[in-house]
C-alpha cells in the first residue's frame, strides 16, 4: 500500500519540476550542517512557512530515517497512529523504516499501526518533500500523536529513543508543528516566545505547562514535547532558535497571524 499526497498542489506544487525548484529555493545550501537529533518544522503552505522549514532542513546532517511527530488535526484514527505505508509525493516514493516501525509497536501497546489518522492529514506529508531533497535515500517514520499523559509521552518517547538506539541507523526526530494561531502578531509573538524558550530549555513539561496555561494554540505541541523526551535520552543538551516569523509577513494583516518557529536539538 502508498499513501498517495493529498495536499500536493495545495499546500505545496504537485509538479515535480516546480517543486524541485521551490525546495531548492527554501533550502539554503550555505550553512554548516549539524547531527541534529530532533527538530521543530512548521507545516503550513509552503508559502507561508516553507521559508522556515527550508532553514531548518538546510542545518541538518543528511538522516538515515526520519521519525515524523505529528499532530492529527482530523481526529480520525489511534490516538497515536504509526503509518507502515510508503508515502508519495511528486518527487517519488519513500520507504516507511519496517524495523523501527515494528520494534514501536512492540514496545509500546500506546502506539497502533492506523491508517486512518494518516488519509487526510497534511502536517507529516509536507515535511517529506524536504527529506526528500536533503536525505534522497532516507526512509521514514510517520506518526500521529492526538493526546496523552506526560507518563504516556514519556513512554512512547522511550519507545522511540530505544528503538533509534537498536537500529544502529543516524535519525533525526521532526516534530512538525505551527506555532499560534489567528491572534494578532503582537498576542502571538509573545506567547510564542514563552513556548519557544521551553523548547530552547529542553524542558517538556515546561512547554506542555506553558501551553495550557497560556492557552498557547501550538498545534504540535504534543509532538514536539515526545521530540523533547525522546532527544534527551539520546543525548542532546541544546536547541537552537533557527528562525521565527508568521503569515502576516507573506499576507500583510498583522492582526489574525500564525506563528512558525524552527529549531533544532542536538
Amino acid at each position: 500500500m502508498v499513501r498517495k499526497p493529498v495536499v500536493a498542489g495545495q499546500f505545496y506544487a504537485g509538479d515535480k519540476g516546480r517543486l524541485e525548484k521551490d525546495l531548492d529555493d527554501m533550502i539554503p545550501q550555505q550553512k554548516e550542517k549539524i547531527n541534529v537529533i530532533g527538530a521543530v518544522s512548521p507545516h503550513a503552505g509552503y508559502v507561508y512557512s516553507g521559508a522556515v522549514a527550508g532553514l531548518v532542513y538546510g542545518r541538518l546532517s543528511p538522516a538515515d530515517v526520519y521519525i515524523i511527530l505529528s499532530p492529527n488535526h482530523t481526529g480520525y484514527g489511534a490516538r497515536f497512529a504509526l503509518s507502515a505505508e510508503s508515502w508519495s509525493t511528486p518527487l517519488g516514493e519513500v520507504q516507511v523504516d519496517g524495523k523501527i516501525a515494528s520494534s514501536l509497536t512492540d514496545k509500546t501497546k500506546l502506539i497502533e499501526e492506523n491508517r486512518d489518522a494518516h488519509a487526510y492529514e497534511h502536517s507529516v506529508e509536507v515535511q517529506i518533500p524536504f527529506i526528500q531533497r536533503v536525505s534522497p535515500r532516507a526512509k521514514i517514520v510517520p506518526m500521529t500523536v492526538q493526546s496523552g499523559s506526560p507518563a504516556e509521552l514519556e513512554e512512547v518517547a522511550g519507545a522511540i529513543a530505544s528503538s533509534i538506539m537498536e537500529s544502529g541507523q543516524k535519525a533525526t526526530i521532526i516534530a512538525s508543528s505551527d506555532m499560534t494561531h489567528y491572534e494578532s502578531r503582537d498576542s502571538a509573538s509573545k506567547k510564542d516566545r514563552l513556548a519557544i524558550q521551553k523548547i530552547l530549555d529542553l524542558d517538556p513539561e515546561g512547554l506542555l505547562n506553558v501551553v495550557k496555561e497560556m492557552d498557547i494554540s501550538m498545534c504540535g505541541c504534543i509532538p514536539a514535547a515526545i521530540m523533547l523526551m525522546a532527544s534527551k535520552k539520546l543525548g542532546a543538551k541544546k536547541a537552537e532558535l533557527v528562525h521565527y516569523t508568521d503569515s502576516g509577513d507573506v499576507t500583510g494583516d498583522t492582526f489574525q497571524v500564525v506563528g512558525y518557529a524552527g529549531i533544532i536539538v542536538f
